[in-house]
C-alpha cells in the first residue's frame, strides 16, 4: 500500500469505523478540494451508495453529522453534495506538522533497503560531440539515482558509452578519406563530426562507401590492427572531451564502460542461444522469433557475421546481474528504443532468466530545438558546451542587473546557469517531448530553476534577518492562528514522503519537481501576506520554524535534483 500523508491517516481513522472500508480503499479515495477554505481532504460517498442503498448526498449528510458529534474530534466536517470535507483544527494540528517536518529531514524512505539497483544512463556515443540531445539520460539518470538512494536502495551509475558498432566503420572510412590529421590533434571531435556528416554526404553519390564501411567494421571485430588503433584514438579523445560537461552538471559515474566492454561475452551469450535453439536464420542473418509476443525478430547476428545492439545488451544485462549483483536493472534511455528494449527483455525470459521482469526501460521523449529534432549525421547538433556557456552568461547579465554588489558573482552565476538547463528538462514529465528554448529556461520567473533558487535565496536572507528561535516549543506555536497560506504551505510540505515514494515507483524526477515549484509559489503567497520579520513573537516563532523548514525541503530537493542553491542571488 502506498504511503499515506498525515492527514490521511487521520481522516482513515475517522471515517474506517463509520463506513468499514480498508485502509487503502479509503487512501485512494480522498481528495483534495480545489480551494483550501473548502477543507483538507474530502471523501466521495458514492461508492457507499450502492451497499448502502441511499443516495450519495444523504450519505454524506449523515456521516458529517456523526464527525461532528464526536467529543474527542478535532476536524470540522461539512456536506458539499455527496462529498464529506474535512478541514482539520489547526491549532491543535499545526505544531505536530511542524515537528513532523523536523524530524523527517533525518529519516528517508527505506522500500529499497537491500536491493542494488544498476542504472544505464547518459551513454553518448564516441567520437560524437555531446549535443543537447545527450543532455536528458544524463540528468535524469543523475537524478533517479539520487532518488533510489533517498529511498534506500543502493543505486550503481554506469556509462555505457556507445564505443562500438557499424558507425565506427564509417567514421574509420571517412577520417581515412577526407580526415586533416592535424585538426584531428587539436579538434577531435568537430574533426571527427565533420568528416562523419561527410561520409553521409557522399554516400548519397556512392553508395560502395557502405560496403567499404561494413569492411572496416568487420576489420575493427577481427581485431585488424590499423582499424583497432583508430578506434582507440577516438575513444581516448572522446572520453577526455566529455570530463568537463559532467563535472560542469555535476554528474558522477560508478563505472564507465563502452559496449566494447562486453565483446567477449558476446560468444557465451550466442552459443547459449544456439544450445537452447533459439537462434534461426533469416536471409542469411540470425534472429531469435519473438512472434508469441507480437514483436519482430531480435536480430542477434547479421548476414556478414557481425554482431548489433541486442547482442552487446544481452551480454551487458547477463553481466550486471550476475557480476555487478543487481537486483533490478534500470535503462535511461530514449523513447525511440522501446521496441529493442522489449526485444532484449524477452529474449532474456527466452533464455531462461526469470530476473527479466526486474528490468526497466525508462524511456523519455525527444528533445527538439526549435521544434527540430537533432541528427549527427545530418550536422544537426547544438553543443551542449555552447548552451550551458550561454545559460552561465545569460544569467550573469540579470544577475549583475538585479545584485551587482552580490558576492562570488562568478560562481552564483554557473549555478543558476545550470541549475536552470537541469530543472528545465526534469520538471517536464520524462515521457514528454521539449522544445528546449534557452530564453524560458533562464528566467527568475514563472516555472523555472532560477525561480526555485531565488525563492531558496530569500528564505536565507529573512532568517539572517530575525533572531526568535525557529525551535519555538509546540505549546506557543499552537497558540497562534494559521492563515490559510501558511497553512497551504505547512500542509504541502507534509507530503514529501509521499512525493518521493511516488518518484520512484514512476521513474519520475518531475513528480519532485512539480513539489518543490508548488512550495516555492506556496512559500511566496505566504511571504507576501504574513509578517514575519516584525510579527508578535511567538507568532513570528510558528512563521520563522516554517520558513526553516521551507528552506531545508527545497535544499532537501534541489540537491536530489542535481541543483545546488545559493543563499544569496
Amino acid at each position: 500500500m502506498k504511503l499515506a500523508s498525515f492527514f490521511q491517516h487521520q481522516a482513515v481513522s475517522i471515517l474506517q469505523p463509520l463506513t468499514s472500508l480498508t485502509e487503502e480503499q479509503l487512501i485512494h479515495m480522498l481528495e483534495v478540494p480545489p480551494q483550501i477554505e473548502m477543507g483538507d481532504l474530502a471523501f466521495p460517498c458514492y461508492l457507499l451508495a450502492k451497499t448502502w442503498r441511499r443516495s450519495p448526498q444523504a450519505i454524506a449528510l449523515e456521516l458529517t453529522a456523526t464527525i461532528q458529534n464526536h467529543p474527542d474530534s478535532w476536524v470540522q466536517a461539512t456536506a458539499v453534495g455527496a462529498y464529506v470535507n474535512l478541514k482539520w483544527n489547526r491549532g491543535h494540528y499545526g505544531a505536530q506538522l511542524l515537528s513532523s517536518l523536523a524530524e523527517k529531514q533525518n529519516t528517508e524512505l527505506t522500500i529499497g533497503a537491500g536491493q542494488r539497483i544498476v542504472i544505464d544512463m547518459s551513454s553518448p556515443n564516441i567520437a560524437k560531440p555531446f549535443g543537447v540531445g545527450h543532455l536528458r539520460s544524463t540528468v535524469i539518470g543523475a537524478a533517479l539515482h539520487r532518488i533510489y538512494e533517498a529511498a534506500g536502495y543502493e543505486a550503481i551509475r554506469v556509462n555505457h558509452l556507445g564505443d562500438w558498432g557499424t558507425q565506427f566503420g564509417k567514421l574509420i572510412t571517412a577520417y581515412l578519406r577526407w580526415g586533416d590529421p592535424e585538426q584531428l590533434k587539436h579538434h577531435p571531435i568537430r574533426e571527427s563530426l565533420r568528416v562523419y556528416i561527410q561520409f553521409h554526404e557522399e554516400v548519397l553519390q556512392a553508395p560502395e562507401l557502405e560496403d567499404e564501411a561494413r569492411e572496416w567494421f568487420a576489420r575493427l571485430e577481427q581485431g585488424d590492427a590499423q582499424a583497432i588503433e583508430l578506434w582507440k584514438y577516438f575513444v581516448d579523445v572522446s572520453i577526455e572531451s566529455l570530463q568537463p560537461m559532467y563535472q560542469r552538471l555535476g554528474v558522477e559515474f560508478d563505472y564507465v564502460l563502452g559496449e566494447s566492454f562486453y565483446n567477449d561475452k558476446m560468444p557465451a551469450v550466442i552459443e547459449q542461444l544456439q544450445s537452447k535453439g533459439l537462434l534461426v536464420e533469416s536471409d542469411g542473418a540470425q534472429v531469435v522469433r519473438l512472434d508469441e509476443h507480437q514483436l519482430p525478430p531480435c536480430l542477434i547476428l547479421k548476414s556478414d557475421g557481425t554482431t548489433i545492439y541486442p547482442t552487446h545488451d544481452l551480454a551487458t544485462a547477463i553481466y550486471r546481474k550476475e557480476v555487478m549483483g543487481a537486483d533490478q536493472l534500470v535503462y535511461v534511455v530514449g523513447g525511440e528504443q522501446t521496441l529493442h528494449f522489449k526485444q532484449v527483455f524477452e529474449v532474456l525470459r527466452k533464455m531462461g532468466y526469470t530476473w527479466a521482469k526486474d528490468c526497466t526501460h525508462v524511456s523519455f521523449g525527444l528533445m527538439k530545438v526549435d521544434g527540430k529534432k537533432m541528427s549527427t549525421r545530418k550536422g544537426k547538433v547544438v553543443f551542449l558546451e555552447e548552451v550551458l556557456d550561454e545559460a552561465v552568461e545569460q544569467a550573469r547579465r540579470i544577475i549583475s542587473e538585479k545584485s551587482p554588489d552580490l558576492p562570488d558573482k562568478e560562481r552564483v552565476a554557473e549555478q543558476v546557469g545550470i541549475g536552470a538547463i537541469i530543472f528545465g528538462d526534469l520538471k517536464n514529465n520524462r515521457q514528454n517531448e521539449i522544445n528546449f528554448s534557452l530564453q524560458q529556461a533562464v528566467t527568475f520567473e514563472g516555472e523555472t530553476g532560477p525561480y526555485i533558487q531565488y525563492t531558496y535565496a530569500r528564505i536565507q536572507s529573512i532568517l539572517r534577518k530575525v533572531t526568535s528561535d525557529p525551535n519555538a516549543v509546540e505549546q506557543e506555536i499552537s497558540n497562534h492562528p494559521w492563515s490559510d497560506e501558511s497553512w497551504a504551505l505547512l500542509v504541502h510540505l507534509s507530503t514529501y514522503t509521499q512525493q518521493l515514494e511516488r518518484a520512484v515507483a514512476q521513474h519520475e524526477p518531475s513528480i519532485l519537481a512539480r513539489y518543490i515549484i508548488e512550495i516555492a509559489k506556496l512559500f511566496n503567497q505566504f511571504y507576501n501576506k504574513d509578517r514575519i520579520v516584525d510579527a508578535p513573537t511567538a507568532l513570528k516563532n510558528q512563521r520563522v520554524a516554517l520558513t526553516v523548514q521551507t528552506g531545508l525541503y527545497l535544499k532537501r530537493v534541489m540537491t536530489l535534483l542535481g541543483i545546488e542553491t545559493p543563499a544569496q542571488m
